[in-house]
């Protein structure tokens, strides 16, 4: 299996965009393999297998079929799928990065309301972490990727399918530049953007849909 290398992304996260490489040469239906299979193939732990079938089976590209004869299996190439698609494959267009900020923004709202109105007391301290692994980030282009990994959680909490898989597409186009700062003040920029991340994780965390929108209007002017 390909080495797992990319910058400021959990483990789960790299496997599951290797297997969806893999899931793409596939038709609706055909077998992926099982979790252990994977593992043994990937030499990572179960739950991090596991995690990474959980963020493919969000994003619509995989179905799990439990019990005898079940496994994992390609999905339906339906027209969300097509959509988060058709976004990752216009990487060689340079506007495209700007078209996807804005696609992205304007989604934020609805994606970030649909979390605080669906998240779990156990979604929390894992968003809690991605602010960690932000503020611990050693270069700017690992804050970025830090926090385009929360970005991809907190969405991952989103009931919305169609706005969640055209986001997280956004999100995987973006994933493929490289984030660079010129900023004569970049500490502090980065202090700013920091604390605007904990206030929109603060504002889903409560639950109180005016404090998300706030938070979002304050995340996308900032």
């Amino acid at each position: 299996m390909t080495n797992l290398t990319g910058l400021g992304r959990t483990r789960a996260e790299q496997l599951a965009t290797v297997l969806e490489e893999r899931i793409r040469a596939l038709g609706p239906g055909e077998p992926v393999g099982t979790i252990e299979q994977i593992r043994r193939e990937s030499g990572l732990a179960r739950a991090t297998v596991s995690e990474a079938i959980r963020l493919l089976r969000d994003r619509g590209v995989l179905v799990i079929k439990p019990g005898r004869g079940g496994g994992l299996f390609a999905a339906e190439v339906g027209p969300v799928v097509r959509m988060r698609r058709t976004l990752l494959g216009v990487r060689e267009n340079p506007s495209s990065v700007a078209d996807a900020v804005e696609l992205r923004n304007h989604l934020e709202e609805l994606i970030d309301v649909g979390a605080a109105r669906c998240r779990a007391a156990d979604d929390i301290p894992r968003l809690r972490v991605r602010l960690d692994a932000m503020a611990a980030a050693p270069t700017w282009e690992e804050f970025i990727r830090e926090n385009w990994a929360l970005h991809e959680q907190i969405a991952t909490l989103c009931p919305n399918t169609m706005a969640r898989a055209v986001y997280l597409g956004t999100l995987g186009h973006l994933s493929t530049t490289e984030p660079r700062l010129r900023d004569t003040d970049a500490e502090a920029y980065r202090a700013r953007r920091l604390q605007i991340h904990v206030e929109l994780v603060d504002a889903i965390a409560s639950g109180d849909v005016t404090a998300v929108r706030a938070a979002v209007a304050r995340h996308n002017t900032e």
